[in-house]
């Protein structure tokens, strides 16, 4: 199975069990209207708040390029759900295939590329993005725009790969842990979940999905 598919049917698999197996319907188990393209702006937004864009602060500092990249991952968990949502009769394989199809996907098949030094022309290019995601663009327009963004985030395919993981594993830990209820810990003795999941994954690039879940479980258990 590819990357892109097992990525799919990883995020299929979450919507479920979070959402209720009609979540392609615009609706949780519990009434609530999803609206995947409103994730998605919110959380560029955040991606943008990762530069040092204010002319009125700290306007020399650097981009802080590690939340780059966890809010770029965090764009994909969003995207594949309105990819998801749009080929709801279409095989998990095939819709994969069309992604993999798209003209500027071998951009993601390269080396990594370091995060370069024009923010401004970067955040551009999440702007343009966040334009399709109001104007309705299609769901094939809205992955060609995200691999722009993916590009020059310092990441490629294999390392958006390994960061999702990590991050499915930690929202479904999340979600086991009373996330939904608002009484799960998002700050680990003074530090982020998403840091200590990338610091376990840095330590050991190795660790299966299950070996992840346990020692985030175990880190987490022994907190004051």
């Amino acid at each position: 199975m590819s990357k892109i598919a097992t990525m799919l049917h990883l995020q299929q698999q979450l919507n479920d069990a979070t959402n209720g197996k009609e979540w392609e319907e615009g609706v949780t188990a519990q009434g609530k209207i999803i609206d995947w393209r409103r994730c998605i702006y919110l959380e560029c937004a955040e991606l943008i708040e990762s530069y040092p864009w204010k002319h009125w602060k700290n306007i020399s500092a650097p981009a802080d390029t590690e939340n780059i990249k966890i809010e770029v991952v965090d764009i994909w968990h969003f995207v594949m759900s309105e990819v998801l949502r749009l080929n709801k009769n279409s095989e998990i394989e095939e819709i994969a295939a069309n992604i993999k199809s798209l003209e500027n996907f071998c951009a993601i098949e390269k080396e990594i590329e370091e995060i370069g030094e024009n923010h401004f022309e970067q955040i551009a290019t999440i702007e343009d993005f966040i334009k399709s995601v109001f104007n309705e663009a299609s769901w094939e327009d809205l992955v060609e725009k995200y691999i722009g963004i993916l590009a020059q985030s310092g990441l490629n395919l294999d390392s958006l790969y390994n960061l999702y993981i990590g991050k499915n594993i930690l929202n479904q830990f999340r979600q086991d842990y009373g996330y939904k209820d608002g009484t799960y810990k998002k700050i680990w003795n003074g530090v982020e979940d998403n840091v200590v999941m990338q610091e376990i994954l840095n330590t050991n690039p190795d660790i299966t999905p299950y070996e992840l879940y346990d020692t985030l479980k175990e880190q987490y258990e022994a907190l004051d």
